[in-house]
C-alpha cells in the first residue's frame, strides 16, 4: 500500500500561502492556465490525505488519487470568493465527494487501467482545451492535444460508460416517465407475449378507439412510442400516457371477466 506521496513519483511542490491561493484562484478562474496548474500541483498533499481514509475499500490509490484530483479542480473551478473562507475548507468536501461518488457510482463492468488512465488524461484536456477554446473541445481537438488518434478517445470513453438499464429513465415531465423499455421493439418470436392468449378482438373493442389504435400499433405492428407519435402526430409523452391507460384498462375489464365468469 502507498504511504507516501513519494511513492506516486509525483513531484514535490512547495505549499502555498493563503495570500498566494487566492491571488492564483483569481488569476486561474480568469483563465490562466499556469496558474490552475501550480494549484492543482501545490494541492496534491491535500488529494493524497484525504484519499487515505478511502484504503481499504478495495481500490488502488492511483484510481482515487485521480477521482480526487478532478474534485480539486471543481473546487477550483466553482471557489466563491464571497464565501470567505479558506480553499482548503472549501476544497475538501468537494475532494471527497468527488470520491464518494465514484465509489457509489463505479461500474459493475470493469474497465482496463490503462483505458481509465487515458480517461483521466482526456478529462484534463476537455478541461484545459474549454478554458483555452471558450467552448467544449471536440474530439479531434482532444486526440490533437493528447497526440493520439481521435478513435483511441472514443473507445476509451465508451469503455468508461455504464451499461443502461432497461428501466433507466429517458424522459420525465410531470406525470409519467418514459423508460428505455418503452423504446424497445417486440419480438413476436421471443416474447409472444399475454396479448395472445387471450380473445384480443373482443377485449380490444371494449377500448376507446384511440387506445385500441395505439395498442395495435405497439404491440402488433412493432412500433415504438416515437413511431406511433409520428403517425398520430402527437407527442411521444401521450402516446405513453395512453398506452399506459389502455393497459390499465385492459387489465380492469380481464379482472372483471374473470371475477364475472
Amino acid at each position: 500500500m502507498i504511504q507516501r506521496l513519494s511513492d506516486m513519483n509525483l513531484p514535490r511542490f512547495p505549499l502555498l500561502s493563503e495570500k498566494e491561493m487566492m491571488d492564483l484562484l483569481h488569476k486561474a478562474q480568469n483563465g490562466d492556465i499556469e496558474a490552475r496548474e501550480r494549484l492543482i500541483n501545490c494541492n496534491l498533499k491535500l488529494i493524497f490525505n484525504l484519499i487515505q481514509r478511502f484504503a481499504h475499500r478495495g481500490y488502488e490509490l492511483e484510481d482515487l488519487f485521480q477521482i480526487g484530483t478532478i474534485g480539486l479542480i471543481k473546487a477550483i473551478d466553482k471557489f466563491d470568493f464571497s464565501y470567505g473562507v479558506k480553499f482548503s475548507t472549501y476544497a475538501v468536501p468537494m475532494i471527497i465527494g468527488e470520491i464518494r461518488r465514484f465509489l457509489r457510482d463505479d461500474h459493475p463492468i470493469k474497465v482496463p487501467r490503462s483505458y481509465k488512465e487515458l480517461v483521466y488524461k482526456i478529462n484534463r484536456s476537455r478541461e484545459k482545451l474549454s478554458i483555452e477554446l471558450k467552448r467544449d473541445p471536440t474530439v479531434n481537438e482532444i486526440a490533437s492535444d493528447l497526440g493520439i488518434d481521435s478513435e483511441d478517445v472514443i473507445i476509451a470513453l465508451e469503455a468508461v460508460q455504464s451499461p443502461a438499464s432497461i428501466h433507466d429513465t429517458l424522459y420525465q415531465d410531470d406525470s409519467d416517465p418514459i423508460y428505455v423499455l418503452d423504446q424497445l421493439p417486440l419480438d413476436k418470436e421471443s416474447n409472444p407475449g399475454w396479448f395472445e392468449k387471450i380473445a384480443l378482438k373482443e377485449v380490444l373493442d371494449k377500448l376507446p378507439e384511440r387506445e385500441r389504435h395505439v395498442l395495435l400499433l405497439r404491440f402488433f405492428e412493432d412500433k415504438t412510442q416515437s413511431e406511433i407519435a409520428k403517425t398520430m402526430n402527437l407527442s411521444q409523452v401521450q402516446i405513453s400516457r395512453i398506452e399506459r391507460a389502455a393497459l390499465h384498462r385492459l387489465r380492469q375489464i380481464l379482472s372483471d371477466d374473470s371475477e364475472g365468469g
